[in-house]
């Protein structure tokens, strides 16, 4: 698929010719980016389906849109609540990532034949187990669970740890012995494994004018990669002795696609953040992504030259806190925030040339930092097609689901 010639220049464009019957701030979504995204994660994955992360897209029209493309199979979810909706609302495969202690949501999953169908729920510890069956109030209906491996890289002996806090499942036999455990215990089937390499999927390896870490972060990440490989491997058997026809082995981000799909233990590979491409993913030596998602702020302020104030823009990215996750003022291109202020919960002043050329009432299009993140700032998303805004739709807060 050739993608078309765009400049910043051109896309501010036709974005301000699109929303200009709307008023900011507003947020929107670039289809023909989106689906041109979509199409390069399904080529990265080289043939092994994507579940597409629904805390990366936070829209049920937009899940929908993709997983009506050739290559996508699934979702993966983040909170029981959320599972449920999405089962009852016709997904039909809920990968839930997280572990639950959702007493409320269990007691409805084993009650309902079709949502236990459709649902998995995450399980990294017998007292997890014990926690459904405590809250089951009479369902008997089968719960649908998967492993979760530990990913992290451990240097020195263990004590230096390069990886995200999830899964205490380390060693394939631990993932083992608790398989053996589930298959012993009524009223719960073992269907799946997942190992989640944050530090590789999530971690961008070209960070720009940060040549030494970005080396030091690539030669960590190609040892991770060896070290996962081998280990994920040898989980994978280890379940399978206990469990022949588990049903899949998931893995990866959209940082990792290629990396992860070349491992013939993993079946399927998740991945959000690429149809969004958010700035936290502008790094990467792998993969090239469109901006697809954006939001406008007005101008309301012209507090001098070289200086404009635009309404709001305070929406930081959750994680460590530092100016990575803020958003970034992105068309027009050269505005950067005022380092006394930064991005306010109110107000956002923005210094550099551009400002001068802005009038009180135009627009600042930013990206956020993280993908889905910006839904929750926003009840619906335009659609935007060419110049013109095609839908409306609305993001899980529009719909009055506020998950977390």
């Amino acid at each position: 698929m050739t993608t078309p010639v765009t400049t910043p220049a051109a896309d501010r464009a036709r974005y301000d010719r699109a929303t200009a019957h709307l008023d900011a701030p507003l947020a929107i979504v670039d289809l023909e980016a989106f689906d041109a995204n979509a199409a390069d994660l399904v080529r990265r994955a080289g043939g092994k389906p994507v579940r597409v992360a629904t805390k990366s897209v936070r829209c049920r029209a937009l899940l929908e849109r993709v997983l009506a493309r050739d290559g996508f199979a699934g979702v993966m979810s983040y909170t029981l609540a959320e599972s449920l909706w999405l089962a009852r609302s016709g997904f039909e495969d809920v990968l839930l990532a997280y572990p639950s202690a959702d007493r409320a949501g269990f007691a409805e999953l084993a009650g309902d034949p079709k949502l236990a169908a459709a649902v998995t729920v995450m399980v990294d510890d017998p007292a997890q187990l014990e926690l459904v069956d405590a809250a089951r109030a009479g369902g008997v209906e089968e719960v649908r669970v998967c492993l979760e491996l530990d990913t992290a890289l451990h240097l020195l002996g263990g004590r230096v740890r390069v990886g995200a806090r999830r899964s205490p499942l380390r060693e394939p036999s631990r993932l083992a012995d608790l398989a053996r455990q589930i298959a012993s215990r009524p009223g719960f089937r073992l269907v799946g494994l997942m190992a989640y390499e944050g530090h590789i999927a999530g971690v961008g390896d070209a960070v720009a004018g940060r040549p030494l870490r970005s080396r030091a972060v690539r030669l960590m990440q190609a040892a991770a990669r060896r070290e996962l490989a081998a280990r994920r491997a040898e989980a994978v058997r280890a379940v399978r002795s206990v469990v022949p026809d588990l049903e899949f082995v998931n893995g990866g981000g959209t940082g990792s696609v290629e990396s992860t799909v070349a491992e013939d233990a993993v079946t399927e590979v998740a991945a959000g953040s690429g149809l969004y491409v958010p700035r936290l993913f502008d790094n990467y030596t792998s993969f090239r992504g469109r901006p697809a998602a954006l939001f406008a702020q007005p101008v309301v302020r012209r507090p001098g030259v070289g200086v404009v104030t635009v309404l709001g823009g305070g929406y930081p990215a959750s994680g460590a806190a530092g100016a990575d996750r803020l958003p970034v003022p992105y068309l027009p291109e050269g505005l950067r925030y005022d380092p006394q202020e930064g991005a306010g919960e109110v107000q956002t002043p923005l210094l550099g040339a551009p400002a001068d050329d802005l009038l009180i009432g135009d627009r600042v299009w930013f990206r956020h930092a993280k993908a889905g993140e910006l839904c929750e700032r926003f009840d619906e998303l335009h659609l935007v097609e060419g110049d013109r805004v095609t839908a409306t739709v609305p993001t899980y807060r529009g719909e009055g689901r506020t998950f977390l």
